[in-house]
């Protein structure tokens, strides 16, 4: 089993003995860590924060340590109940909260959880605060409300609400566009919030939902991740219904994943290429993805006669990038949409507000739409090397041997031939190199990815 500690949050499997996993005193002292760090930060007595959770088994039981911990150091605690990411990022700064605590292991698998942590603008603590955090959690140098000074705690009801009406009131949501073609779809929710809210957005949009797996239990029925191998039952759903299309999502429904009208698979990083298209028809500005991702994005920006840049990978690089650029959009290539005329952060229910209206304004099915998109296909390999080597020193050799080529490295190297890339990336954990490609095939993309694999294993 697993605990890993990070600048973003903390994550760990359920059970098992402390600082190895997520136990009770873990939760507990890294709960404590980022509630000091807010109270040793803000110039103010009361302070509020915004917490929700995903429908993981653990879920209650994370909350409720979390909560007596915030109470426990004098801060007042509004709790969403079962919620997404992003509605809790929206409801950070709807609710003049100070910070807030999302509870979910994203697409982890049902053992894991989390709390993942944000600022007042209801983004993701960077890497500076994390690390103090962290600092903090190590020291355990937290102090406690007497009893007349405890938080106060209240929930609130109405955060899905407030999320979809915000989607809506967006003037590039065109629900009447929506409304007139019913379309149906069908969600794979995996048993988690997403059965809840995105439910909610499609009846507001008109659409009729064929709800699989929908149950907000935790009990994921497939692996959560959302890949074309864990889908093959919302595939099938599609064509027996007759649907127009998929809609799936992870438990905290921040990466969006669709389904074309045949029950095949859109491609993660093209939900991205779809929003894009239709937003910058519409208006000039840069479109902001991380270096993995596919260069359809690129391809697709530049058609529009738009900029493109690609970041760091990480939700808060992405972010970070887009703020510095006045991105029109962005995101990641795992279904990750970051609207900023909602808010900085990655959600699955604007991506279908979104997606949906330009299926509508096309006229075009799913799959008509897809073909229209350049064709590329990515290939993910890694090479294990013994602990005694330098990776850092591999990857600069790498570096140089393509001073010929355009190569960026920003994070790891990336390398950009005319016609494919490749991007290697060391692990933080272990003495890997990733090695991510692209091609107009997956032939090419493969044999790319094994002709570095060699190329690396020559310069050891």
């Amino acid at each position: 089993m697993s605990l890993i500690k990070s600048i973003s949050g903390i994550r760990g499997t359920i059970g098992g003995k402390v600082n190895n996993n997520l136990t009770p005193l873990d939760v507990v002292k890294f709960a404590s860590a980022f509630g000091t760090w807010l109270q040793n930060n803000k110039n103010k007595k009361d302070l509020t924060l915004v917490i929700g959770r995903d429908a993981r088994i653990s879920g209650s039981i994370v909350n409720s340590l979390v909560t007596a911990t915030l109470q426990g150091l004098g801060i007042n605690v509004i709790d969403l109940g079962l919620s997404t990411t992003p509605t809790v990022e929206i409801m950070v700064p709807e609710l003049n909260a100070d910070g807030g605590i999302i509870l979910t292991a994203s697409h982890n698998p049902k053992q894991w959880n989390a709390l993942k942590l944000l600022n007042e603008k209801g983004e993701f603590i960077n890497g500076e605060n994390g690390a103090e955090v962290l600092a903090l959690a190590d020291n355990e140098d937290f102090n406690f409300a007497e009893v007349d000074d405890l938080g106060k705690y209240e929930t609130r009801e109405d955060a899905f609400d407030i999320h979809i009406q915000k989607i809506l009131d967006l003037p590039m949501v065109d629900a009447n566009a929506i409304k007139s073609k019913k379309f149906k779809v069908v969600l794979d929710a995996v048993n988690s919030t997403g059965g809840i809210a995105i439910p909610m957005l499609l009846d507001r949009l008109g659409c009729e939902t064929v709800k699989l797996y929908c149950e907000p239990n935790g009990q994921f029925p497939h692996n959560p991740e959302p890949l074309k191998e864990h889908l093959t039952d919302i595939c099938e759903l599609v064509k027996k219904e007759n649907a127009d299309l998929g809609v799936v999502v992870d438990p905290d429904v921040d990466r969006l994943a669709l389904i074309d009208e045949n029950g095949e698979m859109f491609g993660e990083e093209y939900t991205l290429v779809a929003v894009a298209d239709y937003l910058l028809k519409h208006k000039k500005g840069a479109a902001v993805s991380n270096l993995s991702s596919s260069r359809a994005l690129r391809d697709l920006a530049n058609t529009h006669g738009s900029e493109y840049f690609a970041s760091a990978v990480g939700e808060v690089n992405v972010v970070n990038l887009m703020k510095e650029k006045n991105a029109v959009i962005g995101g990641e290539g795992n279904g990750g949409i970051i609207y900023p005329d909602l808010h900085y952060g990655r959600d699955s229910l604007v991506g279908v507000a979104l997606f949906l209206t330009h299926l509508a304004k096309e006229n075009k099915t799913v799959s008509e739409l897809r073909a229209g998109y350049p064709p590329y296909f990515m290939a993910k390999k890694k090479i294990e090397l013994t602990p005694e080597i330098d990776v850092d020193s591999l990857l600069t050799k790498m570096e140089k041997e393509y001073l010929n080529d355009e190569v960026s490295t920003v994070d790891g190297v990336k390398i950009d031939f005319p016609n494919n890339w490749v991007h290697l990336r060391k692990s933080n954990t272990e003495p890997i190199i990733r090695i991510y490609t692209e091609a107009p095939t997956q032939e090419e993309a493969d044999k790319l990815g094994e002709d570095m694999i060699a190329k690396i294993r020559s310069l050891i």
